[in-house]
């Protein structure tokens, strides 16, 4: 098969609570497991896949659920679209990586995508009930997301 040329971007990866990618990437564990399932429908998995390619990656931005869930009901309030909490955890980890940017007094382009919007949302990230029962207080989050979304280039 060969081996693949390096992407010409950096490429990040988000990764909700409970998920064994943060830690297997830092700690370079490629068989890491933490032994529970992520809250975020569709990504996150308790152990390291064999399919993931850690040279591939640049950074993992680990992301609190409560936050995907914050940014998912955000994405809903600016698009009109029931996103799911995986679409939260992307955008969750583009505004960190402009904020790191930022910091570093780095410019460029950060692209997410969003990858679901679909009415079955709103019975999960979107229901104030079902985050409670899962122990996710998404307003924690509020403040911070509003803070992130107000930047704009070349200003606050």
């Amino acid at each position: 098969m060969g081996t693949r040329a390096r992407p010409a971007l950096p490429v990040a990866v988000a990764d909700p609570d409970n998920s064994a990618y943060f830690p297997g990437w830092t700690l370079d564990v490629s068989d890491y497991a933490t032994g529970m399932p992520s809250r975020i429908e569709g990504i996150g998995r308790p152990r390291v896949e064999p399919g993931f390619r850690p040279d591939l990656v640049d950074l993992v931005i680990p992301v609190p659920d409560a936050a995907s869930v914050a940014a998912a009901r955000h994405l809903r309030a600016v698009t009109g679209l029931a996103v799911g909490g995986s679409s939260g955890t992307a955008l969750w980890a583009a505004l960190e990586l402009v904020e790191r940017m930022r910091a570093r007094g780095e410019t460029g382009t950060v692209v997410s995508l969003v990858g679901d919007a679909a009415d079955r949302h709103l019975a999960t990230c979107h229901d104030d009930a079902w985050a409670a029962a899962k122990g996710l207080d998404a307003g924690q989050f509020a403040d911070e997301l509003r803070r992130r979304v107000a930047l704009r280039p070349g200003g606050g």
